[in-house]
């Protein structure tokens, strides 16, 4: 039993036994041998709850209630069944069930109570035991009279300080449930499917200058040109579950508020409403960063092309009057101007490249670069880069070879951009494959893809520079080869790509070469058949 009340229901109900045997004895009624066994019996099951005051599980109670049902049966039979004096212990199971249990206790009390009425009934009629002499069954009717009596009277006390103690429990529960919902940060709402608010819980949100109140409409929050929304996420809400909206609330032009509204189970919904304005301030001035940044960017990209631009005009004059020089046009050159002349024209190329790379990643930074698609044979495009590029691979002691297919491999694409995808990739293998080493370019026709792979067995390239690797100004390798480029190769390579619906893809390992593949869906006309490539010399 949980209650230190049950507790003395066992002790009262001893006692009332006890103090019953006492005044038979003190009024000189020699008790008859049954009449003591009877006391006895029924007395047990109170001897035995005192040492099960702390069974807090249900099988315990109903074994203490039947055993209970079991004595008391037994005790009534022995002193003359339900006619007899002790009968009414049989409503002792009734009374346990009061002090030890609710609910379903009660009735299996009750359904106790019954059988052991039942029992000591069949018994009576069985066994025909003599009631007791008429100066001992008063006795034994005022013991079982005071101690059901007593029983049933403190059962009842013990359910009824169950009660307030749960009332009292439940109080406090539900006192610090308001608590919380009132110190909370947000403001809770209660909503009705018709826009009714039935519940406020916690402190109105900055900015809401009429409190909200059960009875009013979720509508009137907000200003008259921000209700309709209001309206329109309640309805959101009943019908997907859940929504939210910002608004601007009645009576204060300034402020700014966030509802986020839930759909309940009866159908209702529930809302949190909170101060919206540090969100928003947050938001605009995220905007404000992201439109600076783009400004800045496509400052930048302006910039670049502008300079590009300046610098490539005299940069073409340059070019022009050294090679001017170099072919001796005009006369004959010593050889040390000769020399000089031949250097001029191939810084100034190499600066051209530069600077044409600066300025093609400044117009696709700026989404201003446009695609030339014309129709050609890819082939062509290759084999021109490869002879433009095997001066360059023959002074680097490194092998330049194609692989080409033999018949024709026609694609509709921007022939420069083809063009420059072979050149950076070349330029980058040559840069870093030492001497003795070769390159290999593979065009071919893979999966109704055009498939450009460039192979060298050079020094490959580390985990860590290959995931930067195609960003723009990002570059691998020592300073010596950094200082090479401007870090614009790949990061082309891979914008040309994409611009035309394809994808770049690196493979490398230090000391294993490295093998770049780009494949772009450019194909010209039906499928078609696979091709064997060629070795090109």
């Amino acid at each position: 039993m949980r209650d230190r009340e049950a507790v003395w229901w066992c002790a009262g109900w001893l006692a009332a036994v006890a103090a019953g045997a006492a005044g038979l004895g003190l009024a000189g009624l020699a008790p008859t041998e049954r009449a003591l066994t009877a006391l006895a019996v029924g007395s047990l099951p109170a001897m035995v709850g005192l040492f099960l005051n702390r069974a807090h599980r249900d099988g315990a109670r109903r074994a203490l209630i039947l055993g209970w049902a079991l004595c008391a049966a037994l005790a009534a039979v022995m002193t003359g069944g339900v006619g007899g004096p002790l009968a009414f212990w049989l409503l002792s199971p009734m009374a346990v069930a009061l002090a030890v249990g609710r609910g379903r206790s009660l009735a299996f009390g009750a359904a106790t109570s019954l059988g052991a009425v039942g029992l000591a009934a069949m018994a009576t009629l069985g066994l025909q035991i003599p009631p007791p002499r008429p100066d001992l069954a008063f006795g034994l009717s005022l013991i079982g009279l005071v101690s059901s009596a007593l029983a049933f009277g403190a059962g009842q006390v013990t359910l009824q300080r169950r009660d307030e103690l749960e009332a009292l429990r439940r109080d406090r529960r539900e006192a610090r449930l308001r608590q919380a919902l009132d110190e909370q940060p947000y403001q809770l709402l209660g909503v009705h499917p018709d826009g009714r608010l039935t519940a406020v819980w916690g402190a109105s949100p900055p900015g809401l200058a009429t409190p909200a109140a059960a009875g009013r409409l979720l509508g009137d929050l907000a200003a008259p040109a921000d209700r309709p929304r209001l309206v329109e996420a309640l309805r959101r809400t009943l019908a997907e579950g859940t929504a939210e909206v910002a608004f601007v609330p009645d009576d204060t032009p300034d402020g700014w508020l966030t509802l986020s509204l839930r759909r309940t189970w009866d159908g209702r919904a529930v809302g949190a409403l909170r101060d919206g304005r540090p969100e928003r301030e947050r938001m605009a001035g995220l905007e404000q960063a992201r439109a600076d940044a783009e400004a800045q960017n496509a400052g930048k990209s302006r910039f670049l092309a502008n300079m590009s631009h300046e610098l490539r005009t005299p940069l073409n004059a340059i070019m022009g009057f050294s090679d001017i020089m170099k072919q001796q046009l005009f006369g004959p050159l010593s050889d040390r101007y000769a020399e000089y002349a031949e250097l001029i024209h191939d810084s100034g190329t190499h600066l051209l490249e530069l600077i044409n790379d600066v300025l093609d990643m400044s117009k696709i930074e700026a989404e201003r670069f446009e695609l030339s698609r014309e129709e050609f044979d890819a082939r062509d495009a290759v084999s021109g880069v490869l002879r433009l590029m095997r001066g360059q691979a023959d002074r680097a002691g490194v092998q330049l070879r194609g692989l080409l297919p033999k018949e024709d491999l026609d694609v509709v694409a921007d022939r420069r951009a083809l063009k420059q995808i072979v050149l950076n990739l070349i330029s980058n293998a040559l840069k870093f494959t030492p001497h003795g080493g070769a390159v290999t370019v593979t065009i071919r026709e893979e999966d109704h893809h055009l498939e450009l792979i460039v192979a060298d067995t050079g020094v490959g390239i580390s985990r860590e520079d290959l995931v930067r690797l195609g960003r723009p100004y990002e570059q691998a390798g020592d300073a010596g080869q950094r200082a090479a480029g401007t870090g614009l190769g790949l990061s082309l390579v891979r914008a040309f790509a994409e611009l035309h619906g394809g994808r770049m893809l690196i493979e490398s390992r230090l000391g294993e070469g490295t093998t770049v593949t780009v494949r772009m869906p450019v194909l010209h006309g039906a499928e078609l058949p696979a091709r064997e490539p060629e070795p090109v010399a």
